[in-house]
């Protein structure tokens, strides 16, 4: 079975008024599509978690030097390492180590 993750991201400042009559909509179809099999899991995070990013980014861009690429490095180590658990199969580790 092919696995299907979806991660959403909301920006928490401008949610509608009903959007906990919204979010219980969703959460039945997200079940429905979990029991046929489609969906494996759904994710909601706030759009807050894109700003902080940025700011890191530009810190380190400003630092530069070491500063610089040690975070790109673990920035782009934690971005393999999420491509490896939604893409699945087996090796996990192994996949991430080799690439």
């Amino acid at each position: 079975m092919n696995r299907v993750l979806v991660i959403l991201t909301i920006d928490t400042e401008k949610l509608p008024a009903d959007f906990q009559q919204i979010l219980k909509s969703e959460r039945e179809v997200v079940a429905q599509w979990k029991q046929e099999g489609f969906l494996e899991q759904l994710f909601l995070r706030p759009s807050r978690n894109g700003a902080v990013m940025i700011s890191a980014a530009l810190g380190s861009l400003w630092a530069g030097g070491q500063i610089f690429i040690l975070f790109w490095l673990a920035a782009s180590l934690a971005i393999l390492w999420e491509w490896q658990r939604l893409i699945g199969g087996a090796r996990e580790r192994a996949r991430f180590f080799y690439g």
